[in-house]
C-alpha cells in the first residue's frame, strides 16, 4: 500500500483519500479563480480595519447610557467574532458566492450553539429579563394558544372560508417547502416529512393547542396545496439543473458588458448540482439507519419552532421567530449537503463539521424548551409519543422501501435519460452566454 508523507507523519492510500474526501464536503476548495483579488488572504489589511474600528468605537462614542453599552457591546464581541470566522474557520461544502459567507454562516450558527449553552445556565427570572431586555414589548406578549381558537366548527366548509385561509402563512408554507425540496432533492422524502409532520401535530395537540386544525385545512390546503405545490416547484428546479452541465467561463474572457453583468449575477447561483440518490438497492441497514435518524432531526427542529414560541412566549411575526426560521434555514443547506455525503460516500468516516452543530443545536433548543416548560411538558401523554414514535418509524420505512422499489425498478432508465440531458446542454452555452 502506497504512503503519503503529510509533515512528519506518513499517511496510508486509505487516510490520504479519507482526508481528502472529507475536505470536499468541510474545507471545500474554489476552482478557476477569475478575480484573484477576492479570494487573496488580506489577513494583515483586515487586523489593522478591526483595531482601527475598535479604537474608534471605544474612545468617540458616549458610554453614559449603560442599556446602550451593552448592545454596541454584544454586536461588537458578534462582529469580532465572525470575522475571526471568516479568517481561520472551513467552508464547507459551498463556495458560492463566496467562501468567506459560508464561514460567516458557520460563525453565527456556533454562536447560537453557545448562547443556546448560556440560555440553559440560567433560571427562568434571568432568561425573561434578558428576552425584556432584547425588546421591551415582549413584557406584555401573549400565547396564541390564549387568544386565538383553532379546529372550531369544522364541519362547515365554504369557498370563502377556504380563501381565508390563503394568507401569508400560506405563502410561507409553499415557497418554504420550496426551498425543502431543492435541498433534500427527492420525492419520497419530502413526501414523506410532509405527511409524518401533520401526524406530529396530531399526536402533539394535547400539548400546543394551536396544532388543532380542521381535517381540509390539513389534509387538502397543508400537505396537498401548499407542500405539495412548493414541493414540487423545488424539485422542477432540481430536475432542470441536473440537466445542464456546469462550464464557468471567466468574466476576464468575456468582452461584452452584458455578458459580464450574467456572470456577475450567476456568482449567486451553485457552481455545481449533485445528482441526490438517498437510497439505491444496495442500500446497508446503517444507510437505511441513518436516513430514519435524518426524519427525526427534521421532525425535532420543525417542533423546537412551536414549543419555543410557546414556552418563552413571543408572536410567530415576532422577529425572534422568523430570524430564527431564516437562520435555520440558511444552516440547513451545508448541513444537509453534509450528511448526505457521509451517507452515501464510504471513504466519509465522519460528518461535517457544520452538521454537527446543527444536530447539537436541535438537541439544545429541545433541552431549553424541555427546562423551562416544565409544567407544559408535565402533562405529556407518554402513550402518544410511544405511538408517534412508532408510526413516524412505521410511514418512515415504508417510504424507504418504496424508494428502494423505485430506484430498482426505473433507475437505470432515469439515470440514461440523465446522461443523454447532460450532453444535450451547456448550462452558460445554453441559457446565459452563446459563444463562451
Amino acid at each position: 500500500m502506497s504512503a503519503c508523507n503529510f509533515g512528519s507523519h506518513t499517511l496510508s492510500k486509505d487516510d490520504v483519500n479519507y482526508r481528502m474526501h472529507f475536505r470536499m464536503i468541510n474545507e471545500q476548495q474554489v476552482e478557476d479563480i477569475t478575480i484573484e483579488f477576492f479570494y487573496k488572504p488580506h489577513t494583515i489589511t483586515l487586523l489593522t480595519c478591526t483595531v482601527l474600528s475598535l479604537m474608534y468605537f471605544a474612545f468617540t462614542r458616549d458610554d453614559g447610557n449603560p442599556d446602550n453599552n451593552l448592545w454596541v457591546g454584544v454586536i461588537l464581541v458578534i462582529s469580532f467574532f465572525l470575522v475571526i470566522s471568516v479568517l481561520a474557520f472551513p467552508n464547507g461544502p459551498f463556495t458560492r458566492p463566496h467562501p468567506a459567507i459560508w464561514r460567516i454562516v458557520f460563525g453565527l450558527s456556533v454562536l447560537y450553539f453557545l448562547f443556546l449553552v448560556f440560555i440553559i445556565f440560567l433560571n427562568w427570572q434571568q432568561v425573561k429579563q434578558l428576552m425584556y431586555w432584547l425588546d421591551p414589548n415582549l413584557r406584555y406578549a401573549k400565547r396564541e394558544a390564549d387568544i386565538m381558537e383553532y379546529a372550531v366548527n369544522c364541519h362547515v366548509i365554504t369557498w370563502e372560508r377556504i380563501l381565508s385561509h390563503f394568507d401569508i402563512f400560506a405563502f410561507s408554507h409553499f415557497w418554504g417547502w420550496g426551498m425543502k425540496a431543492l435541498l433534500i432533492r427527492s420525492y419520497g422524502l419530502c413526501w414523506t416529512i410532509s405527511i409524518t409532520w401533520e401526524l406530529t401535530e396530531l399526536f402533539f395537540m394535547h400539548l400546543l393547542p394551536n396544532f388543532a386544525e380542521c381535517w381540509w385545512d390539513q389534509v387538502i390546503l397543508d400537505i396537498l396545496l401548499c407542500n405539495g405545490g412548493g414541493i414540487w416547484l423545488g424539485m422542477t428546479v432540481c430536475r432542470f439543473l441536473e440537466m445542464r452541465t456546469y462550464h464557468w467561463a471567466s468574466i476576464k474572457d468575456i468582452h461584452t458588458t452584458t455578458g459580464k453583468i450574467k456572470r456577475a449575477v450567476l456568482q449567486f447561483t451553485p457552481a455545481s448540482w449533485t445528482y441526490v440518490r438517498w437510497l439505491d438497492p444496495k442500500s446497508s441497514l446503517q444507510r437505511v439507519t441513518g436516513v430514519y435518524l435524518f426524519m427525526i432531526i427534521w421532525q425535532l427542529t420543525e417542533l423546537n419552532t412551536f414549543f419555543l414560541k410557546h414556552i418563552f412566549v413571543f408572536p410567530a411575526s415576532h422577529a425572534l421567530s422568523w430570524c430564527r426560521i431564516l437562520f435555520i434555514g440558511i444552516i440547513t443547506a451545508p448541513t444537509v449537503r453534509q450528511y448526505y455525503a457521509y451517507l452515501t460516500d464510504t471513504q466519509c468516516k465522519r460528518v461535517g463539521t457544520q452538521c454537527w452543530v446543527f444536530g447539537a443545536i436541535a438537541f439544545l433548543e429541545a433541552l431549553a424548551c424541555i427546562k423551562f416548560g416544565q409544567d407544559l411538558f408535565s402533562k405529556t401523554q407518554i402513550l402518544y409519543v410511544i405511538l408517534w414514535l412508532l408510526c413516524l418509524a412505521f410511514i418512515t420505512f415504508l417510504c424507504l422501501y418504496g424508494m428502494v422499489w423505485y430506484a430498482e425498478t426505473y433507475g437505470p432508465r432515469e439515470k440514461v435519460c440523465l446522461l443523454l440531458s447532460v450532453q444535450k446542454y451547456s448550462f452558460l452555452s445554453d441559457l446565459w452566454l452563446p459563444g463562451v
